[in-house]
């Protein structure tokens, strides 16, 4: 369930809305690397945000908040501040036909934040040292090798409001919890005949990874059930994706079990969306 726009956009707001403190965003930034790096894309994004134009400065951390700082607007004003979780057929949240928004789909992640007449997004990147990414560090994610830069887009006008409804995101995700978990053991039986790990082991595996992430101590108690709900269905798929040897694909077993979970992802990113945003508005009403 986390990624660096998750842990900025949550952490960022709630430090805006007096929630958190400044330590608290730099924390979880930090889960993710020590080095960080911000860089405004064109010249009214640094305009809006602070940032140095056109000579473009090596900015940590720090400054990463201070530009969601100066986005934001006057503080204690309530900013538009939202994440988006676009991939190609599914791109709502972002403005079409910009650089912002292919940068952003590329990324699978990407937050707006501003003013409705002064809006920028910010889109992050994972960089390794040369040879690392094709090493296969780049898919661990390991703190030590990589850092992360953020890069800051000017978009013309606010992005069209989202309605989520987390109910309807935990309904749907208790449905997706049991064709998950369907797939998964037609997936082993059908590609594997048995003869690997325990999957549910591997499932956890996955989840605790994400141990060392945190919530602002704000967040509603569905929302963190829904983020947790669709983090399990995601660490399935990502499981069951492992469990298709090439070759297997056109087994009866696996084919049905594919198909059960393709549209588990759909499902996994509207929840997430929608327990985000509920963090989102649950800093502002104290």
């Amino acid at each position: 369930m986390w990624s660096p726009s998750v842990s900025l956009s949550v952490w960022a707001n709630a430090w805006l809305a007096g929630a958190a403190a400044p330590d608290d965003v730099l924390d979880a930034l930090s889960q993710w690397t020590a080095r960080h790096s911000v860089t405004a894309y064109d010249s009214v994004a640094a305009r809006r945000t602070g940032l140095p134009w056109p000579d473009l400065d090596d900015a940590g951390p720090v400054a990463l908040l201070q530009t969601m700082r100066t986005a934001a607007g006057p503080a204690g004003s309530h900013p538009i501040l939202a994440l988006v979780l676009p991939v190609p057929g599914d791109t709502r949240g972002l403005p079409p036909g910009t650089q912002f928004g292919r940068d952003a789909i590329a990324a699978g992640e990407a937050i707006v934040v501003g003013r409705p007449d002064a809006m920028v997004g910010l889109v992050p990147d994972f960089e390794y040292p040369d040879g690392d990414a094709e090493s296969g560090h780049a898919e661990t994610f390991d703190p030590q090798l990589c850092s992360l830069s953020w890069t800051v887009y000017s978009l013309d006008s606010a992005p069209t409001a989202e309605h989520f409804d987390l109910g309807e995101a935990e309904y749907a995700l208790r449905d997706a919890v049991r064709s998950a978990a369907d797939a998964l053991g037609a997936l082993r039986a059908g590609a594997t005949g048995g003869e690997i790990a325990d999957p549910r082991r591997l499932v956890e595996q996955v989840l605790d990874s994400t141990l060392a992430h945190r919530l602002p101590d704000h967040a509603p108690t569905r929302a963190v059930r829904v983020l947790e709900n669709a983090a399990h269905v995601d660490a399935i798929i990502t499981v069951s994706a492992g469990l298709i040897p090439s070759g297997l694909q056109s087994s009866s077993e696996v084919e049905l079990a594919s198909d059960a979970l393709r549209p588990l992802t759909a499902v996994v990113r509207s929840a997430r969306l929608a327990a985000v945003d509920s963090i989102l508005q649950s800093a502002w009403r104290g």
